[in-house]
């Protein structure tokens, strides 16, 4: 991995020392203005969703993911003091057969720098963790390094992954190969790679370019097809934007011509697409609209509305909101697992029975939260929609 020899960036540099003066007065400076607590979470009628705390440590833990491999679930996440940049920041990687009892398995670190958005894969047999470096004050995202474990335990030194520049999300099988989508570190196009080893990827297309293009995720349907989720900033403000939107595509093999929309629902923070049933899904962070009334409530912005954790169907028509599970202020990058009817899935959120604006929640602590529901139910509850 490109860790500039240890060298750290002034913007890392600031954040990393602002960082303890910020987390321990923000609880205190927010508190007078909480309001009272949120009524429970209730499931959605007709849909049973069983949801428990994995894990909370007082620590900033977010950006999430999940896989099965010999017969456990690992997850991994990052665990910091906020959600801008700190050179204190580490991935920690866990494993558990039945999601509940998580064993601590290894930590990652960038030296000099910052490190979140893991994404785990198994490719033949072992067990690859793609991470993203992290340069600047806000944590703009550098580069991408990977590791690789025939155990979980035991770990290769992170190295430099993919082509330079390029913004690996998360690796999904298709036949005897590989795909992940990936998105320019300065932002504004995507393109799909492949590889048959998970270490050596080349490019097979470009998805898109332009609206910002950011985060983007993939699944296949049973047919062949690629469906590919993209997150369309539309503006690098801090402020958001009032069109910010996802883009939806979809692609037949070989997958070098790409069918897009762009739709309107929500801007789809942190994307994980997965299918079941001959349809495909999504989980990630729910923007609600901009107020259009405010400069500073712009859909994506630091200081808008509230943020969710959601579900989403996805056909050619775009994205359908379907429920939120219990989240709230700095939330979303989940990660699933589909095992027979069984979606398991993992995100990170504040405290659910509080709802601080995200631009409070990004200082406050985040714990990682599991929830578990019948995909049969999901595509009876969609159905219905």
């Amino acid at each position: 991995m490109d860790t500039r020899d240890g060298e750290m960036t002034p913007g890392v540099r600031w954040s990393t020392w602002l960082a303890p003066l910020i987390t321990g007065m923000a609880p205190r400076m927010y508190a007078p203005f909480r309001g009272r607590p949120r009524k429970p979470w209730r499931s959605p009628e007709g849909l049973a969703v069983d949801h428990w705390t994995a894990i909370s440590d007082g620590q900033h833990n977010l950006t999430t993911d999940l896989t099965w491999w010999r017969d456990r679930y690992w997850l991994v996440h990052s665990s910091t003091p906020w959600h801008l940049a700190s050179a204190r920041s580490k991935l920690v990687l866990w494993s558990s057969p039945d999601a509940r009892a998580w064993t601590r398995a290894a930590e990652f670190r960038a030296p000099g720098g910052d490190i979140r958005d893991p994404k785990l894969a198994v490719i033949g047999d072992r067990l690859f963790l793609y991470v993203l470096r992290n340069d600047g004050f806000v944590a703009e995202p550098s580069d991408t390094a990977f590791t690789v474990s025939d155990d979980g335990t035991t770990w290769a030194p992170l190295r430099e992954c993919g082509p330079r520049g390029w913004l690996l999300w998360r690796p999904k099988q298709q036949g005897d190969a590989w795909y992940v989508p990936a998105y320019w570190h300065e932002h504004g196009k995507s393109i799909l790679l492949r590889t048959t080893d998970g270490e050596t990827w080349t490019q097979v297309s470009q998805i898109h370019e332009g609206g910002h293009n950011d985060e983007t995720d993939l699944e296949f349907l049973p047919d062949g097809r690629a469906v590919v989720t993209a997150r369309l900033e539309m503006s690098g403000s801090m402020f958001g934007h009032d069109e910010g939107c996802t883009l939806v595509a979809f692609a037949d093999a070989p997958y070098t011509t790409w069918r897009t929309l762009r739709c309107p629902t929500t801007r789809l923070d942190g994307p994980n697409l997965f299918a079941y049933g001959g349809s495909i899904y999504a989980a990630g962070r729910h923007h609600p609209p901009s107020s259009r009334d405010a400069f500073w409530d712009r859909r994506g912005g630091f200081f808008g509305r509230r943020k969710r954790t959601s579900l989403y169907k996805i056909d050619e028509g775009g994205l359908t909101r379907l429920f939120d599970l219990p989240s709230a202020g700095d939330t979303g990058y989940p990660g699933v697992v589909v095992r027979g009817d069984e979606l398991t899935i993992c995100y990170y959120t504040n405290d659910p029975s509080l709802d601080p604006p995200w631009v409070v929640g990004m200082v406050l602590p985040s714990e990682i939260r599991i929830a578990r529901l019948s995909l049969a139910g999901l595509s009876r509850l969609a159905d219905r929609g």
